[in-house]
């Protein structure tokens, strides 16, 4: 077994394409339309699905914001270098909600950075 996806509902789907591909540095895979139940689906991320895990997208054509609830986490993302990353990111126009740094009560190096529709992404540094 291997996790293939993990799914957002957006409320806008070309502002989160463009989060995800021009600040975060995802591609888009796939995308398709379904007329009959009035979403869009879009597959973002780093490489193919056949070896990795995707991100998609789910953009129901009615909807325009979700409330995220209280169960929700974080996406977690693997970088070189945590401080750099969160330069990089600022630069791009990405929002970050917690600089980075030690986590607490460890010595991991850890950010946060926020999507447009308020999904948080965790930046981790590499373990050597």
């Amino acid at each position: 077994m291997r996790i293939l996806h993990t799914m957002l509902r957006v409320g806008d789907l070309q502002r989160s394409i463009e989060f995800y591909t021009q600040v975060l540095g995802m591609k888009v895979l796939r995308q398709k339309d379904y007329p009959a139940g009035k979403f869009t689906n879009t597959f973002i991320g780093y490489g193919d699905e056949s070896a990795e895990a995707a991100i998609e997208l789910t953009y129901n054509w009615d909807t325009d914001h979700y409330d995220l609830g209280n169960g929700y986490g974080h996406i977690a993302l693997e970088v070189d270098d945590v401080y750099a990353a969160t330069d990089e990111i600022r630069k791009r126009g990405g929002k970050i909600i917690r600089e980075a740094g030690p986590m607490n009560a460890g010595t991991t190096i850890i950010a946060f950075v926020e999507d447009p529709d308020g999904y948080q992404i965790e930046l981790l540094g590499k373990k050597h």
